[in-house]
């Protein structure tokens, strides 16, 4: 027993012996750095000129770059080689994501990294040159290639096919150009290809079909032409399919229908033609949760079948050429949450099925050819956040009572509805406060509501142009705190404006073609005598009404003005030079009215200005040289009889 015993404790002790050996020499092999590695690696270091991370100052010691970070050999076999190289853009600790950045050459010496399996170089926004014509020769290994984020330039090489290994590859959001390589075709194990976002021209390869395992095809933002692949629907496995805002044409293949994994597909922003083929039967197309179809020029109906997409939760068909009635089988869509169907020629009624989408929180069927009554079942759709019905032929005559039932309504878009008479007190009762309101292209008169206070604290949008009020603004719009956009114009509205300069977050205020009187001279009493926080206005409309006096310097206070459009009243002093403040200033129109003086020389230090109207005035003297006064044409400084210089006549 006692012999047996020490014969088994001497055969473990002798094991053990020879396997700490052979661990020992494992990790002196993967210690070592193979000299084409660290010939790869250290020509990568070289490449780059700023490294904000600080990763590869860490790179120093050449007889172990297998511990140099972002850096992994391979222990397995033995052979010690750099088979992972992962330094990306956004780096993850336990507390926060933030981003790095390199600057720099993409060294091609990256392909001596011959068992390279991942390759990532991903979001470092400063890294240029382009991808090595050699990769596919070299790097046969390669599983996932990751170079998306960057700065590279120049074509995706052709040899990029013979990485048959290949199941990701993320390019997008750089500046590569040229067509797509026809090799693509022959990376049979791909299963994510994103080129979206860069400069890519010409039509998509064929072979693309041929990715039968491939999950994930991202092409859009790019410049890509000609037809969609007929043979797309061989992607069996294609779960997100993005052809967007490319220039492709033609017709939307008939095999689109047989992508039978896809849950989102974007076609949108194209010059797409014919019908929309899918789906072809009940049966088919039972992920499809998003689709984009919107700014092409299909035509013809919606199919009947699109009833039976059953797992659509989004879907915009917007701006097409598509007509006839919104088929009721749109009701079936139970998980549908936006649905938009604006500027097409849609004719008939919404349906009554309509009201059997519990889960709408969007619908935009506004400019279109809808006729009314609306159906009375759309008072159950109880989570809709935002109902846009403009520009249709519903002839309502007034606001529909059934509004006040919808309990979550906070955006209403009711524009050119043929609305009449005095702005109802129904919208008073809505019970969600209102954050924009449209109903301008009504006949809507009588005066602007004081009860829009009930909705002060999230009105952002209130769009009232284009119809019949009368009187003043009242002093209590002034309450509406969060209001982001306010457009009266082409009304009968008269009085002062001047309770809405100061209002805080206001950025776009058009008050055009109305009889207001009074309220630009008034900017310098409306600050109090103080010195207020500068207005955040960007554009201001005051054109075609009857405003008279001066306009005073501190409307340099408004410095976020990117739109000026005071033309077409009796403003009579001198151009105040504080308009040279406005830095921002693109568009500045003064034309038809009694400014008189000289224009300031400070004016040229409107870098930023695109349009300049100062015609039809009583200005005088020579214009400032230089741009950009100097640049505009002569019909901005005509009928000011005093005028000359550059566009115009030389100054005597």
């Amino acid at each position: 027993m006692g012999i047996r015993y020490c014969f088994w404790v001497l055969v473990f002790l002798i094991h053990n012996v020879f396997t700490l050996g052979e661990g020992h020499d494992s990790v002196k092999v993967s210690m070592s750095c193979n000299p084409d590695d660290l010939e790869a690696l250290t020509s990568f270091k070289s490449g780059i000129s700023y490294d904000s991370s600080g990763r590869l100052m860490k790179w120093v010691d050449s007889l172990s770059c297998c511990k140099w970070e972002g850096v992994e050999c391979d222990n397995v076999t033995g052979s010690g080689r750099v088979t992972v190289l992962r330094l990306p853009g956004f780096i993850s600790t336990d507390e926060t994501v933030f981003q790095s950045q390199m600057n720099g050459i993409l060294s091609p010496s990256i392909t001596l990294l011959s068992s390279l399996q991942v390759l990532d170089l991903s979001g470092l926004i400063g890294l240029s040159g382009s991808i090595p014509p050699s990769i596919g020769l070299h790097l046969q290994n390669l599983t996932e290639l990751y170079l998306h984020g960057n700065n590279l330039t120049g074509q995706v090489p052709e040899s990029i096919g013979m990485l048959s290994k290949l199941e990701q590859i993320t390019l997008h959001e750089n500046r590569l150009s040229g067509p797509l390589p026809s090799s693509l075709g022959s990376l049979i194990n791909l299963k994510s290809l994103y080129l979206n976002a860069n400069k890519f021209s010409a039509v998509i390869p064929d072979g693309i079909s041929n990715l039968t395992r491939l999950e994930y095809l991202h092409l859009e933002d790019n410049s890509l032409t000609g037809n969609i692949p007929e043979r797309i629907g061989n992607l069996q496995a294609l779960k997100e399919l993005d052809l967007s805002s490319n220039l492709l044409s033609g017709k939307i293949p008939l095999s689109v229908a047989d992508l039978s994994s896809i849950s989102v597909m974007y076609l949108n922003d194209n010059s797409l033609e014919g019908s929309i083929p899918f789906p072809s039967n009940q049966n088919q197309m039972q992920s499809l949760g998003f689709l984009r179809l919107q700014l092409n020029r299909l035509s013809g109906k919606i199919p009947a079948t699109f009833g039976s997409l059953v797992s659509l939760q989004r879907v915009s068909l917007s701006y097409n050429n598509l007509e006839g009635e919104i088929p009721s089988s749109l009701g079936n869509l139970s998980s549908l949450s936006e649905l938009y169907l604006s500027g097409n020629r849609f004719t008939g009624q919404i349906p009554e099925s309509f009201g059997q989408l519990s889960q709408l929180n969007l619908l935009d069927v506004s400019h279109n050819l809808i006729e009314g009554p609306l159906p009375l079942q759309m008072s159950s759709l109880q989570n809709v956040e935002t109902l846009a019905l403009s520009f249709n032929s519903l002839n309502l005559n007034s606001i529909p009572n059934w509004l006040t039932q919808l309990s979550s309504l906070s955006r209403i878009y009711l524009a050119g509805c043929r609305i009449e008479g005095e702005l109802q007190e129904l919208l008073k009762k809505i019970p969600n406060q209102i954050q924009e309101l449209d109903l301008s292209s009504n006949n809507i008169t009588g005066s602007i509501p004081t009860w829009l206070d009930n909705h002060s604290t999230r009105l952002y949008l209130l769009n009232l142009s284009r119809n019949s009020l009368e009187s003043k603004i009242p002093d209590s719009i002034s309450n509406l705190k969060a209001l982001g956009v306010l457009d009266l114009h082409s009304n009968n509205l008269t009085g002062s404006f001047s309770q809405v300069l100061d209002m805080g977050f206001l950025t776009f205020l058009d008050l055009s073609d109305n009889s207001f009187t009074s309220g630009i001279e008034e900017i310098e009493h409306s600050s109090g005598g103080e010195e207020k926080e500068s207005p955040v206005i960007q554009l201001l409309n005051l054109s075609n009404n009857l405003l008279k006096g001066e306009l005073t310097p501190t409307i340099g206070r408004f410095k976020s003005l990117k739109i000026l459009d005071l033309s077409s009243n009796e403003l009579s002093s001198e151009l105040p030079e504080a308009l040279s403040n406005l830095r921002s200033l693109e568009t500045l129109k003064l034309q038809k009215n009694k400014f008189s003086g000289e224009i300031p020389d400070e004016y040229l230090k409107l870098r930023e200005l695109k349009e300049l109207d100062l015609s039809n005035n009583l200005l005088v003297g020579e214009i400032p040289d230089g741009k950009p006064l100097s640049n505009f044409p002569p019909s901005t400084y005509s009928g000011n009889k005093g005028l000359c210089g550059k566009p115009l006549m030389p100054c005597k």
